[in-house]
C-alpha cells in the first residue's frame, strides 16, 4: 500500500506522515516513510524546483514507492505533488493507493513559513514557489481531503482519520494474517 500525502510547503505533510507511520507500525504493518525533500537529498539534489523538475522528482519518488511496495512494504510518501498526471499514474501503478490532500489555508502556511519560502516569494527573492509563481493544482480525486478545521487539527487526529479510512477500505490487519479464509 502507498499512502501519498499531498500539500503545499508548510502544510504539515511531514509531521502527518510520520504520525501515520507510527500508527501503521502500531497495527503491525511494515512501513517506510519517504519525504520529498529528504529523497531529494539522498538521491542528489540535481533537480531544481521548476515544474518539470518537480514532476521528475515525483516520478522518482513514485518509482521508489513501487520498488518498496513490491517488496511487501507499505510506504507513506509526503510530497507537494503538483502533477495530476503523476497522481493518475500512481492509481494505476500501485497495488493499493491512498491519496490524501492536506488543504491548509495559505494564510496559515505563510504564518508557519519555517523555510522562508512564502516571505521570500512575496519579496521577490525566491522563485518557483508553488502557490505564488507556480500555480498549484489540487488533486482531482483524493481519497481523503483534510481541509478547514481538519487541516489544522493535531497530526495525531489527522493520522487517526487516515488510518481509519484505510482500515475501513481494506480491513487493515498485520501482514501474514491469513484469517480471510
Amino acid at each position: 500500500m502507498v499512502v501519498w500525502i499531498i500539500g503545499l510547503a508548510g502544510s504539515g505533510k511531514t509531521t502527518l506522515g510520520r504520525e501515520v507511520v507510527v500508527r501503521l507500525r502500531g497495527a503491525g504493518r511494515p512501513v517506510v516513510f519517504l519525504d520529498g525533500d529528504a529523497v531529494r537529498d539522498v538521491i542528489g539534489d540535481d533537480l531544481g524546483h521548476r515544474p518539470a523538475d518537480r514532476a521528475e522528482n515525483g516520478r522518482r519518488i513514485a518509482r521508489l514507492c513501487a520498488l518498496l511496495e513490491g517488496q511487501g512494504l507499505d510506504v507513506v510518501a509526503c510530497i507537494l505533488s503538483n502533477d495530476p498526471e503523476q497522481q493518475r499514474l500512481n492509481r494505476q501503478s500501485f497495488g493499493r493507493y491512498v491519496e490524501v490532500f492536506l488543504d491548509t489555508p495559505l494564510d496559515v502556511l505563510e504564518q508557519r513559513d519555517q523555510k522562508g519560502l512564502y516571505s521570500g516569494a512575496r519579496a521577490g527573492r525566491i522563485r518557483d514557489v508553488v502557490g505564488f509563481d507556480i500555480r498549484f493544482t489540487p488533486p482531482v480525486a483524493p481519497d481523503l481531503i483534510l481541509s478547514g478545521a481538519d487541516a489544522l487539527a493535531p497530526a495525531a487526529d489527522q493520522a487517526a482519520r487516515i488510518v481509519e479510512s484505510i482500515r475501513v477500505a481494506s480491513a487493515l490487519r498485520p501482514r501474514g494474517d491469513s484469517s480471510d479464509g
